[in-house]
Protein backbone atom coordinates (compact mmCIF):
# COMPACT_ATOMS: atom_id res chain seq x y z
CA UNK A 1 0.00 0.00 0.00
CA UNK A 2 1.26 3.46 -0.86
CA UNK A 3 0.89 6.07 1.81
CA UNK A 4 3.05 8.94 3.07
CA UNK A 5 5.13 6.61 5.23
CA UNK A 6 5.90 4.29 2.32
CA UNK A 7 7.05 7.21 0.16
CA UNK A 8 9.31 8.59 2.90
CA UNK A 9 10.68 5.16 3.82
CA UNK A 10 11.50 4.40 0.19
CA UNK A 11 13.10 7.77 -0.54
CA UNK A 12 15.06 8.27 2.67
CA UNK A 13 15.73 4.74 3.94
CA UNK A 14 15.46 2.08 1.24
CA UNK A 15 17.49 3.69 -1.52
CA UNK A 16 20.93 5.26 -1.63
CA UNK A 17 20.69 9.05 -1.76
CA UNK A 18 23.21 8.97 -4.63
CA UNK A 19 20.32 7.80 -6.82
CA UNK A 20 18.16 10.87 -6.14
CA UNK A 21 19.59 12.94 -8.96
CA UNK A 22 21.10 10.22 -11.14
CA UNK A 23 19.37 8.97 -14.27
CA UNK A 24 19.23 5.19 -14.53
CA UNK A 25 16.62 3.12 -16.31
CA UNK A 26 16.54 0.62 -13.44
CA UNK A 27 15.84 3.26 -10.79
CA UNK A 28 13.30 5.06 -12.94
CA UNK A 29 11.53 1.75 -13.57
CA UNK A 30 11.52 0.91 -9.87
CA UNK A 31 9.83 4.19 -8.99
CA UNK A 32 7.33 3.75 -11.82
CA UNK A 33 6.40 0.23 -10.68
CA UNK A 34 6.12 1.15 -7.03
CA UNK A 35 4.57 4.60 -7.15
CA UNK A 36 3.02 5.49 -10.50
CA UNK A 37 -0.45 4.38 -9.48
CA UNK A 38 -0.24 6.25 -6.18
CA UNK A 39 1.04 9.40 -7.89
CA UNK A 40 -1.84 9.35 -10.36
CA UNK A 41 -4.39 8.73 -7.62
CA UNK A 42 -3.09 11.45 -5.31
CA UNK A 43 -2.63 13.99 -8.12
CA UNK A 44 -6.20 13.37 -9.24
CA UNK A 45 -7.46 13.84 -5.68
CA UNK A 46 -5.50 17.08 -5.31
CA UNK A 47 -6.89 18.43 -8.60
CA UNK A 48 -10.43 17.90 -7.28
CA UNK A 49 -9.83 19.63 -3.94
CA UNK A 50 -7.91 22.71 -2.84
CA UNK A 51 -5.85 20.64 -0.43
CA UNK A 52 -5.10 16.97 0.06
CA UNK A 53 -5.48 14.54 2.94
CA UNK A 54 -1.71 14.02 2.94
CA UNK A 55 -1.33 17.69 3.88
CA UNK A 56 -2.29 16.98 7.48
CA UNK A 57 1.25 17.02 8.85
CA UNK A 58 4.71 18.20 7.80
CA UNK A 59 5.97 14.68 7.06
CA UNK A 60 2.96 13.57 5.03
CA UNK A 61 2.99 16.84 3.07
CA UNK A 62 6.69 16.27 2.33
CA UNK A 63 5.79 12.80 1.03
CA UNK A 64 3.17 14.34 -1.27
CA UNK A 65 5.71 16.83 -2.63
CA UNK A 66 8.15 14.00 -3.37
CA UNK A 67 5.40 11.92 -4.98
CA UNK A 68 4.31 14.78 -7.27
CA UNK A 69 7.63 16.52 -7.91
CA UNK A 70 10.53 14.07 -7.71
CA UNK A 71 8.93 10.80 -8.76
CA UNK A 72 7.49 12.06 -12.09
CA UNK A 73 10.99 13.18 -13.09
CA UNK A 74 12.02 9.54 -12.78
CA UNK A 75 8.85 7.84 -13.97
CA UNK A 76 8.51 9.96 -17.10
CA UNK A 77 12.09 11.08 -17.74
CA UNK A 78 12.56 12.83 -21.07
CA UNK A 79 8.84 13.38 -21.64
CA UNK A 80 6.34 16.11 -20.81
CA UNK A 81 5.02 13.78 -18.11
CA UNK A 82 8.10 14.54 -16.02
CA UNK A 83 6.62 17.99 -15.34
CA UNK A 84 2.92 17.14 -15.37
CA UNK A 85 2.27 17.73 -11.67
CA UNK A 86 4.77 20.55 -11.06
CA UNK A 87 2.05 23.10 -10.31
CA UNK A 88 0.37 20.75 -7.84
CA UNK A 89 3.66 20.03 -6.09
CA UNK A 90 4.45 23.76 -5.96
CA UNK A 91 1.08 24.47 -4.33
CA UNK A 92 1.71 21.85 -1.65
CA UNK A 93 5.24 23.15 -1.09
CA UNK A 94 4.00 26.75 -0.81
CA UNK A 95 1.42 25.73 1.78
CA UNK A 96 4.16 23.93 3.73
CA UNK A 97 6.34 27.04 3.71
CA UNK A 98 3.38 29.27 4.63
CA UNK A 99 2.78 27.09 7.70
CA UNK A 100 6.55 26.87 8.41
CA UNK A 101 6.22 23.09 8.13
CA UNK A 102 9.47 23.05 6.20
CA UNK A 103 11.18 23.90 9.50
CA UNK A 104 9.52 20.94 11.19
CA UNK A 105 11.01 18.28 8.92
CA UNK A 106 14.61 17.17 9.46
CA UNK A 107 17.24 19.36 7.81
CA UNK A 108 18.35 16.48 5.55
CA UNK A 109 14.83 16.19 4.10
CA UNK A 110 13.90 19.87 3.94
CA UNK A 111 15.43 20.53 0.54
CA UNK A 112 12.74 18.38 -1.06
CA UNK A 113 10.07 20.84 0.06
CA UNK A 114 12.01 23.51 -1.83
CA UNK A 115 12.47 21.49 -5.04
CA UNK A 116 9.12 22.54 -6.60
CA UNK A 117 10.26 26.17 -6.30
CA UNK A 118 13.57 25.22 -7.93
CA UNK A 119 11.76 23.37 -10.72
CA UNK A 120 9.44 26.29 -11.49
CA UNK A 121 9.98 28.37 -14.62
CA UNK A 122 8.63 31.44 -12.79
CA UNK A 123 11.35 33.87 -11.68
CA UNK A 124 9.43 34.78 -8.52
CA UNK A 125 9.42 31.13 -7.45
CA UNK A 126 13.13 30.91 -8.28
CA UNK A 127 13.83 33.94 -6.09
CA UNK A 128 11.79 32.39 -3.30
CA UNK A 129 13.73 29.13 -3.65
CA UNK A 130 17.08 30.89 -3.28
CA UNK A 131 15.80 32.84 -0.26
CA UNK A 132 14.47 29.66 1.38
CA UNK A 133 17.63 27.67 0.73
CA UNK A 134 19.79 30.52 2.00
CA UNK A 135 17.78 31.25 5.15
CA UNK A 136 16.30 27.89 6.15
CA UNK A 137 18.70 25.27 4.87
CA UNK A 138 22.30 24.69 5.88
CA UNK A 139 23.28 23.06 2.59
CA UNK A 140 25.70 24.86 0.28
CA UNK A 141 25.18 22.31 -2.51
CA UNK A 142 21.42 22.84 -2.65
CA UNK A 143 21.90 26.62 -2.53
CA UNK A 144 24.38 26.36 -5.42
CA UNK A 145 21.85 24.45 -7.53
CA UNK A 146 19.04 26.85 -6.56
CA UNK A 147 21.13 29.75 -7.83
CA UNK A 148 22.04 27.85 -11.00
CA UNK A 149 18.37 27.14 -11.72
CA UNK A 150 17.49 30.78 -11.13
CA UNK A 151 20.28 31.90 -13.45
CA UNK A 152 18.75 29.85 -16.27
CA UNK A 153 15.32 31.38 -15.73
CA UNK A 154 16.82 34.87 -15.61
CA UNK A 155 18.72 34.24 -18.82
CA UNK A 156 16.17 32.29 -20.86
CA UNK A 157 12.84 32.64 -19.05
CA UNK A 158 12.57 28.84 -19.04
CA UNK A 159 14.71 25.71 -18.76
CA UNK A 160 16.16 25.05 -22.22
CA UNK A 161 16.77 21.36 -21.50
CA UNK A 162 12.97 20.88 -21.22
CA UNK A 163 12.21 22.23 -24.68
CA UNK A 164 12.35 18.92 -26.56
CA UNK A 165 10.21 17.08 -24.01
CA UNK A 166 7.65 19.87 -23.98
CA UNK A 167 7.57 20.34 -27.74
CA UNK A 168 8.98 23.85 -27.52
CA UNK A 169 11.20 25.31 -30.20
CA UNK A 170 14.59 26.35 -28.86
CA UNK A 171 15.96 29.79 -29.59
CA UNK A 172 19.41 30.11 -31.18
CA UNK A 173 20.75 31.18 -27.78
CA UNK A 174 19.24 28.12 -26.11
CA UNK A 175 20.65 25.83 -28.81
CA UNK A 176 24.11 27.31 -28.30
CA UNK A 177 23.79 26.92 -24.55
CA UNK A 178 22.73 23.27 -24.86
CA UNK A 179 25.37 22.49 -27.51
CA UNK A 180 28.08 23.81 -25.22
CA UNK A 181 27.02 21.52 -22.36
CA UNK A 182 25.27 24.22 -20.33
CA UNK A 183 23.93 23.46 -16.87
CA UNK A 184 21.03 21.04 -17.16
CA UNK A 185 19.33 20.46 -13.83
Amino acid sequence: MNNPSSVLKFWFEEIDSKLWFKATDAFDGLIRRRFESAAMTEASALMKHATHQWEGSPDSALALVILLDQFPRNMYRGTRGAFVWDDLALGVAQRCVDKTWDLKVPQARRAFIYMPFMHSEDIGMQDQCVRLCDARLDDANTLFHAKAHRKLIREFGRFPHRNAALGRESTPEENAFLANGGYAP
